[in-house]
């Protein structure tokens, strides 16, 4: 019996989580967006076992009636509706998934979690995600933590304006963690650090990269590994020059204001270019006592574009749509709890990367 599954959100990840899930053959699946373009193009594309809904998604009663008769919820939204789309979820009692980075939003759905029949399951995709789970599982390795360091980039392989940069997925979510408090911890204490601080520059298989706080990538270590790290940290990486023009333009023009939000992502979308034709690059440290000794282990990988099911996705619309199927996969297995809360790093990596999906992550 097919799987009923409503994917809320038919945007740049929206559209490769379909091309994933579609063509396994064990879903029946509703797409749901306010954007009648998006809904076209899904229409079009044929997709069996496939339909749309055109609604408005901050209408909480319209998502709650959408979700009705579904056993699995996505949300592939912006941070902001995560809240309505939970609230909906659980209303509805199905399982629900989403992306978000947003740390207030995160809160909201381990509240709603709380007493649940079924499972919550925020923040999976790729960072927050994956970058939980094979730090985890790194950590697990060791007697005792002392520093745990983790960072990820999205970036274009062909890198040509003064950013360095390309846009690969929401520019919401990207305005937020560049604008954001972060969360570490540092001498064993919680804390709040500022985003675009605490540069840092190092070299991968010969390219230059700096690597800065940026908001919503630990997802839920910090509670995971309280108590037992001395230092833990997420840091998002670029190519050199970037986060000085990131600063000014948050900082010195005050776009990085609540007000004044929408203006930037009107510059960015206006200016800065869509690419498939980009690398994801997931590096994990983590130093500590083992056996005796001091000693660190270091997880790296790069995960580039690719043609999926005869489509090409880029990097990030992989290695995030992987990671959200992946968690869909291992809670409908029983691989993880079906009710409740859960944390990404409650999967087990070798679990997620033996998976029809997590495999894009292994390959």
């Amino acid at each position: 019996m097919k799987t009923r599954l409503i994917l809320l959100g038919a945007g740049k990840i929206g559209d490769a989580i379909l091309n994933l899930l579609s063509h396994t053959g064990d879903f029946r699946i509703t797409v749901a967006d306010r954007d009648p373009q998006r809904l076209a193009h899904v229409s079009a594309a044929a997709f069996p076992d496939v339909s749309v809904a055109h609604a408005d998604l901050s209408d909480a009663a319209a998502v709650a009636g959408l979700i009705d008769g579904h056993d699995v919820a996505l949300s592939a939204c912006p941070y902001f509706l995560t809240p309505v789309i939970a609230g909906a979820a659980k209303k509805a009692g199905a399982h629900y998934f989403d992306l978000t980075e947003d740390v207030e939003s995160t809160r909201v759905v381990k509240q709603l979690s709380e007493g649940a029949a079924t499972a919550f399951v925020p923040q999976c995709g790729l960072a927050p995600g994956f970058i939980s789970i094979v730090t985890n599982d790194v950590a697990r390795r060791f007697d005792r933590l002392r520093d745990v360091n983790m960072r990820v980039g999205a970036l274009p392989t062909f890198p040509s304006n003064a950013l360095k940069y390309n846009l690969t997925w929401s520019t919401d979510g990207l305005i937020n963690e560049y604008c954001n408090p972060c969360e570490a911890i540092v001498d064993g204490q919680l804390r709040e650090v500022s985003p675009l601080e605490e540069v840092e520059h190092f070299s991968l298989d010969g390219i230059d990269y700096e690597a800065f706080n940026t908001s919503g990538g630990l997802g839920t270590l910090c509670d995971t590994l309280a108590g037992r790290v001395q230092n833990l940290n997420y840091k998002t990486v670029r190519y050199p020059g970037h986060r000085d023009i990131i600063k000014m333009l948050v900082r010195d023009l005050q776009l990085g204001m609540l007000d004044r939000r929408p203006i930037l992502k009107d510059v960015l979308e206006s200016s800065i270019p869509i690419t498939r034709q980009d690398v994801v690059l997931v590096f994990a440290s983590v130093c500590g006592m083992r056996e005796g000794r001091l000693e660190q282990e270091t997880y790296a990988k790069k995960i580039y574009s690719q043609k999926v099911n005869g489509q090409l996705l880029s990097a990030i619309q992989l290695t995030t749509a992987a990671g959200i199927c992946t968690m869909v996969d291992l809670v409908l297995q029983g691989k993880l709890p079906r009710r409740g809360l859960v944390r990404q790093e409650q999967a087990a990596l070798g679990d997620f990367l033996a998976n029809r999906f997590g495999r894009f992550y292994a390959d």
